[in-house]
């Protein structure tokens, strides 16, 4: 097999996510919730050849279309990627990534002394920085593993 022929089958309605950074899928799984529980149909390529990156990975979710959020929190890891909506086989919308100033609401702050866990009505806000993201509350930043700090409430 060539490296240019498809390694995975075309998916009818769904989501692509494709230009991941090589070895960041299980993130981005975990970004989406998806832990096969639910039953969802997935196929993941990790470490695939890219003329543009070299290796990338590629996520297809079939049946599911990913909220703005999901995309959001997405870039954080993937900030390459690209994000293919398709309908009936076809690529109906492509989107690529763009990271957020403000990320709300989706990550929990692994300061204990943070506002937003001390069981306060607080939505947690994190900023978007070079090197990770930053707590609007107490200034904690996560510059690794961001998909660990999901918030699960």
């Amino acid at each position: 097999m060539s490296d240019h022929q498809l390694r995975v089958s075309k998916i009818r309605n769904g989501t692509v996510i494709d230009h991941v950074t090589g070895g960041q899928a299980l993130n981005v799984l975990a970004i989406l919730g998806i832990d096969g529980s639910a039953g969802e149909s997935v196929s993941v390529g990790v470490n695939v050849p890219s003329d543009r990156l070299g290796r990338k990975d590629i996520v297809k979710v079939e049946e599911r279309e990913l909220s703005q959020s999901e995309v959001d929190v997405l870039s954080l890891i993937a900030p390459e990627a690209t994000i293919n909506i398709i309908r009936e086989y076809e690529v109906a919308e492509k989107l690529r990534v763009e990271r957020p100033d403000l990320v709300t609401g989706v990550l929990s702050c692994p300061n204990h002394n943070c506002i937003t866990n001390a069981n306060e009505p607080v939505e947690s806000k994190f900023e978007v920085v070079d090197d990770g993201v930053r707590c609007t509350y107490c200034g904690t930043i996560i510059r690794k593993r961001i998909a660990e700090h999901l918030d699960a409430s």
